[in-house]
């Protein structure tokens, strides 16, 4: 791997970083970008095409001139070691209460609780595959956040077909209380993970955003099926549960397209 030092004259502020970031995010060989805006140094580290990161650099006018250009060993990163113990951490819980919401999804007859579970899944599988993008390059980072994007889609469309099989079937009341206190150990764990999402190094990257948007939805949801468990119960009607069902399907498209969006 190579480390190529710039100097860009006319970068003072995070802005010019950003035009720099997106110029940059084309490029395949590209592993890592350092910025030292208060000496108006950026550090690439990449496999080869200096000719190409320099052009495209040169091309937003901010001044660009190569200080440095040696070889460097392909070491992990601090940086890369703690998003990996970060996603293995929330992986670990998704996966868990996948299991925890799927079985008393179905002993409950709550549809929110496995609409909910098959989320959770969905986010095991995307920070499984977010560790494959650690230390990768920008381009890889963003075919993984397509990847998931694609991912949470089918599963909402399976979910849909189910919510409106049980809207057309007589299907038994579901159990309020399991409803609610699954949910708020959910909620508890998905606050849990965020939190530690946030506090990520990193945390910026297309993969990295994409997990925290996938676990923003889950606390959104958490706090709908525990309405629906109160509804259900007030209303004696199993149709909050399916319509809270079919709301997380949606939320979880609108994720899907955002990440989708950030993936491009």
């Amino acid at each position: 791997m190579l480390k190529t030092i710039f100097e860009i004259s006319k970068m003072d502020c995070p802005s010019e970083e950003n035009l720099i970031r997106m110029k940059l995010d084309g490029v395949a060989s590209i592993a890592k970008l350092d910025f030292d805006i208060p000496n108006r140094m950026l550090s690439v580290y990449h496999n080869g095409e200096v000719e190409v990161i320099e052009k495209l650099i040169l091309e937003l006018n901010l001044g660009g001139k190569i200080i440095l250009s040696e070889d460097v060993e392909q070491i992990e990163s601090d940086e890369n070691s703690q998003q990996r113990k970060v996603l293995m951490s929330v992986l670990f819980i998704n996966f868990a209460f996948f299991i925890i919401e799927m079985t008393t999804g179905f002993i409950s007859n709550s549809m929110g609780l496995v609409a909910d579970s098959l989320d959770m899944l969905a986010d095991s599988f995307v920070y499984g595959i977010s560790l494959f993008a650690v230390g990768g390059s920008i381009l890889t980072k963003k075919k993984i956040a397509r990847l998931a994007g694609y991912f949470q889609i089918i599963l909402a469309a399976i979910g849909f077909v189910e919510v409106l099989r049980r809207f057309l079937g007589l299907e038994k009341l579901p159990d309020f209380s399991t409803m609610i206190i699954v949910s708020i150990l959910a909620l508890i764990a998905n606050a849990a993970c965020l939190y530690i999402l946030q506090k990520a190094k990193g945390k910026d990257e297309a993969h990295m955003k994409a997990s925290m948007i996938f676990t923003s939805n889950d606390v959104v949801i958490n706090l709908g099926v525990i309405v629906a468990g109160l509804m259900v119960n007030l209303l004696n009607s199993n149709k909050p549960d399916l319509i809270v069902g079919a709301i997380v399907f949606v939320i979880v498209i609108r994720g899907a397209l955002r990440i989708l969006n950030l993936s491009k």
